[in-house]
């Protein structure tokens, strides 16, 4: 049995609803983990259909393209370090938010969300146990998971030697704060190395801001990756007398909170517009500001409301049928102004 474990991270931008898409840039992280000597490559929550694409994870027709593209991606991968990605899967009737082990050409082992959210589509599952991949047992806690510490205990009780916890975190003023929190939690409750690999990129009117993390027992940082791009770290880990740690390597510099805020609305916009395909975007700063306290409950920074007028390649303002709306940040319930007919 190995004292060294080599793990690829992608902090990478899945699209939602992109099934080919998101399984071409597993492919790819798993490549470049294959040609780095990793023993596994790992992915954040949901990766291939995108966080956002819940409502289409009800449709049974998109189950069955997932489960597709899963037992593909697990043949193309059987030569070479395990992978591991999130994706919705349904077991017994129930839709779950899954994080799913592919090795050996199949689909070796499948971890569920204990816990979702409310107002999410996800039905809950009794705590998964932990996965063996080279000698290594992992466990891991999905998104919401991690915020308590019930089902690391457990799988530290069961066995895990280190907590893998695959995320989709959106960006908010102090999440960072609470993010690290919570790991830090979790490494004192179990005494074991955590991994908190996020997603990055924007989805609607979501941004996840990356910044994936690693700590070591005692509560040490051991990796910092940088906050709103895409990267790849390979990560080491070492096997010593007092268990598995995690070998320092990057620490990558993270923005200040108003130069975050500022990289939420670039990458908000950049993708929103690279995603649907939008081909002019015209900001308007309107007049008044939205009002303090409904901008302290939603970690935003005061000013000005700004919002984003966005036209497809017809030129029109759209339909909802082609997926072109006014795109706002702040108030959600202010009504949408009458779009244009789409000629496309």
């Amino acid at each position: 049995m190995s004292d060294r474990f080599r793990l690829t991270l992608g902090q990478l931008n899945p699209t939602a609803g992109d099934l080919p898409g998101n399984a071409a840039l597993a492919r790819d992280a798993w490549q470049a983990g294959r040609d780095a000597g990793a023993q596994m490559v790992a992915l954040p929550e949901l990766f291939l259909t995108g966080h956002d694409a819940q409502g289409l994870s009800q449709n049974p027709a998109f189950q069955r393209d997932v489960l597709a593209q899963l037992e593909a991606l697990a043949a193309h991968c059987a030569d070479g370090p395990a992978l591991a990605l999130g994706a919705p899967w349904v077991a017994a009737g129930k839709l779950h938010n899954a994080y799913l082990l592919l090795q050996g050409g199949k689909i070796a082992h499948r971890v569920l969300q204990h816990a979702p959210r409310p107002r999410t589509p996800f039905d809950p599952a009794p705590i998964s146990g932990p996965y063996a991949v080279a000698g290594l047992r992992i466990g891991s806690p999905i998104g919401a998971d991690c915020e308590t510490g019930d089902v690391a205990e457990t799988q530290a009780e069961t066995g895990a030697e280190l907590l893998l916890i695959p995320h989709a975190a959106p960006h908010l003023r102090g999440a960072m704060e609470r993010r690290l929190n919570h790991m830090v939690a979790r490494v004192i409750e179990t005494e074991l190395p955590v991994i908190h690999l996020n997603m990055t990129g924007g989805e609607g009117e979501t941004v996840f801001d990356g910044a994936t993390f690693a700590l070591n027992p005692g509560g040490k940082l051991a990796l910092q990756m940088p906050a709103f791009d895409t990267a790849l770290a390979h990560v080491d880990l070492e096997r010593g007398p007092e268990g598995w740690r995690i070998v320092e390597s990057a620490f990558a510099p993270q923005p200040e909170a108003l130069e975050r805020d500022y990289r939420a609305l670039v990458v908000g916009l950049r993708d929103y517009v690279a995603k649907t395909g939008v081909s002019k975007v015209l900001i308007e700063q309107a007049g008044g500001t939205i009002p303090r306290s409904r901008r302290q409950s939603r970690g935003m920074p005061w000013g000005p409301r700004m919002s984003a007028r966005l036209t497809c390649r017809c030129q029109n303002i759209c339909t909802p049928r082609c997926g072109m709306n006014w795109l706002r940040s702040g108030q959600k319930s202010a009504p949408r102004r009458s779009p244009l007919p789409c000629a496309a």
